[in-house]
């Protein structure tokens, strides 16, 4: 415990304590604990969720046969699944590999670009395989692991 000082006062003649009286303190301390203790019960509510079940997906790192992967290089060249394709020869090509898919929804033609690839070039890609009967057209980030 700490020692109280004594403080004395000139004209009344007599000391007075500089003590804090940590009372009231503790009382208004004991009365906010006892209102949190009381509400924090109230404030949680319960949520039902319905969480999905989850279901194990098929992942393909290789490219089917069936699918069409136009690669636009950087060089100027097109490459159709891996051949690389002369830009007159290229919506012949496209047509008939999207031709052997009957369900025209199916037509779907995805196109890999490199990073310096010409941008005519790449649009231009796109309008052939358009024009060749592709119904979807997708852009890829990855380059695709080939198949065997």
């Amino acid at each position: 415990m700490s020692k109280a000082r004594t403080i004395k006062l000139p004209s009344a003649g007599g000391s007075a304590t500089a003590v804090i009286n940590v009372t009231p303190l503790v009382d208004v301390v004991l009365v906010l604990l006892i209102i949190f203790m009381v509400v924090t019960p109230l404030l949680e509510k319960d949520i039902d969720l319905q969480l999905p079940s989850t279901e194990k997906v098929q992942t393909m790192d290789e490219v089917p046969p069936d699918q069409l992967v136009v690669k636009v290089l950087a060089n100027g060249t097109l490459e159709l699944n891996g051949e690389a394709v002369a830009l007159a020869d290229y919506v012949e090509k496209v047509r008939v590999r999207l031709g052997r898919v009957r369900d025209p929804a199916q037509r779907i033609a995805f196109f890999v670009a490199d990073e310096a690839a010409p941008y005519g070039l790449l649009v231009t890609a796109l309008d052939g395989a358009r024009k060749a009967g592709a119904t979807t057209l997708g852009m890829g980030t990855d380059e695709p692991k080939p198949s065997p």
